[in-house]
């Protein structure tokens, strides 16, 4: 056994005994336990403790070299974890799970996948930082490197950590939207399935590039901390439009409504629990944004399909930018998720 195998049976054999004295959920002082030999990447990131938090449900705490800092991870684990079982990375939003505008606050995405083989890792972190490599530390978002800590550092680690079989998918909303993408060109063998929601995938022209500007600067950054001045080269490396070719032979769920007020936009519909001020929010903020991205998202469906690449695409004749519609996109991309990743 090697010293990844050692690892992992230390950390079974812990918690385990850790069950047996405090009953039902193992103590998070288990999780740290694990002898000096931790899951790391090449560069020296590493992981750095688990927290048990729930019935199949850990925090894990990975260090990564890139950023110099230690970002949190919540998992919800497979029904049955006997045996290797695939992972979705599910990426937040704008706010990077940071707010409260979370997969898991805003949708019934652990009670999903109570019955699902599958591990569900979302990062928390990264707010309005495209999870993409920034060319410079900025002063108010910090180091970012999420391109290099998603395709190099975080998988080896999660791979060993949860004993997976090492085949993945991911998927975002809104701002991840675009990053996913991203993601899945930056290392092409990584995922096998990507799932955008709402999201602008366009960023080297218009409007792709005003909607960058108007996220990065909504929390007060610099865009050119991100990608450099308007004529940089970057814009156009990142732009998954631009680069389209890179996603062939991925299986895509691409989706988006209109921005016209549909099924979720009434008063008893969740999130807006009958107050007439977030619903007309979302009638009109949620609406103007929406129909922002279905522009970009028919303009990389025609890059797509003038390449020649298939994708599914739902686009809906209603729905705004809000958690409704990105719990029904979920739901909806499950079954081609769960068949890539068999």
């Amino acid at each position: 056994m090697n010293a990844i195998g050692h690892c992992r049976t230390f950390l079974v054999v812990a918690v385990i005994a850790a069950s047996s004295l405090f009953g039902g959920v193992a103590s998070a002082d288990a999780w740290r336990t694990l002898p000096a030999e931790k899951p790391a990447s090449a560069d020296g990131s590493v992981l750095d403790h688990v927290e048990e938090v729930g019935d199949r449900q850990l925090n894990m705490y990975v260090y990564s070299a890139a950023m110099e800092k230690v970002v949190l991870l919540e998992v919800i684990r497979p029904a049955d974890p006997s045996v290797p079982r695939p992972t979705l990375y599910l990426l937040n939003g704008a706010g990077g799970g940071e707010d409260t505008a979370t997969w898991q606050a805003k949708t019934d995405v652990v009670g999903f996948f109570a019955d699902k083989n599958v591990n569900v890792v979302t990062p928390v972190g990264g707010a309005y930082s495209y999870y993409t490599d920034w060319e410079k530390p900025d002063p108010v978002l910090g180091l970012n490197k999420w391109t290099t800590f998603f395709t190099e550092e975080l998988p080896p680690i999660v791979d060993a950590t949860l004993e997976t079989t090492g085949v993945n998918a991911i998927a975002g909303l809104s701002m991840s939207g675009t990053s996913v993408l991203s993601l899945a060109q930056a290392a092409p063998k990584l995922y096998r399935t990507v799932g955008a929601f709402s999201g602008c995938a366009e960023t080297s022209t218009a409007p792709g590039r005003d909607y960058v500007n108007f996220v990065v600067g909504f929390r007060g950054g610099d865009v050119e901390n991100m990608w450099g001045p308007p004529d940089s080269p970057d814009w156009v490396a990142n732009d998954p439009v631009v680069n389209a070719e890179k996603l062939r032979g991925m299986n895509l769920y691409i989706t988006n409504g209109t921005g016209m007020p549909g099924p979720h936009e009434t008063l008893d519909a969740p999130g807006v629990n009958g107050d007439p001020g977030v619903l007309a929010n979302q009638v009109i903020v949620g609406g103007v944004i929406e129909a922002g991205t279905n522009e970009c998202t028919h303009r990389l469906a025609d890059r797509l399909n003038a390449l020649g690449i298939p994708a599914t695409y739902d686009f809906r004749p209603t729905g705004t930018h809000s958690w409704g519609y990105w719990q029904d996109d979920l739901h909806n991309s499950w079954p081609m998720i769960a068949d890539s990743l068999n």
